[in-house]
């Protein structure tokens, strides 16, 4: 569902909503756009029971093109014969793909702070998450975050 199409649908369905896109889109992008990096998913079905013994393992070294792989049968203790893994590529963000990571550099917060000025004009929407706060959270944290929110709008 598109965010943007369901409000004009359904204006009044909520005295205040939480947004987790992208700020900057959220404005029609009229301070400009800000930068974010995207993912891309290869999954392959191996003929072995298990590859790599763990849900995820992440992988640093420049020489491996990939993130990570995620081997999805260790998320629910499978045991087929077989298994399924997929193979996580960082790639730049480009409209039309997924955002998944804000790009924190000078430039980018800078604009990001006069966006944040314009959300705090925006009385009935709560920003959150990596995309309305353009910041670059571990799960945990945004959890933590979220609940932090919600403790402040229930008071």
């Amino acid at each position: 569902t598109d965010y943007f199409t369901f409000r004009k649908e359904n204006e009044n369905i909520a005295d205040k909503v939480v947004f987790t896109g992208m700020i900057d889109e959220y404005f029609g992008y009229q301070l400009g756009a800000l930068e974010y990096r995207s993912v891309r998913f290869e999954t392959e079905v191996l003929d072995t029971d298990n590859y790599q013994g763990n849900a995820v393992v992440n992988y640093t070294d420049r020489e491996v093109p990939y993130t990570r792989i995620i081997e999805h049968k260790h998320f629910e203790f499978g045991k087929q014969e077989k298994t399924v893994i997929s193979r996580e590529y960082s790639s730049e963000w480009k409209v039309g793909m997924e955002p998944y990571y804000p790009v924190n550099n000078e430039q980018n917060n800078a604009l990001f702070e006069k966006y944040r000025e314009l959300a705090e004009k925006e009385t009935n929407v709560i920003f959150g998450g990596r995309l309305g706060n353009y910041k670059y959270y571990d799960m945990d944290k945004v959890v933590e975050a979220a609940l932090q929110t919600a403790e402040k709008e229930l008071k």
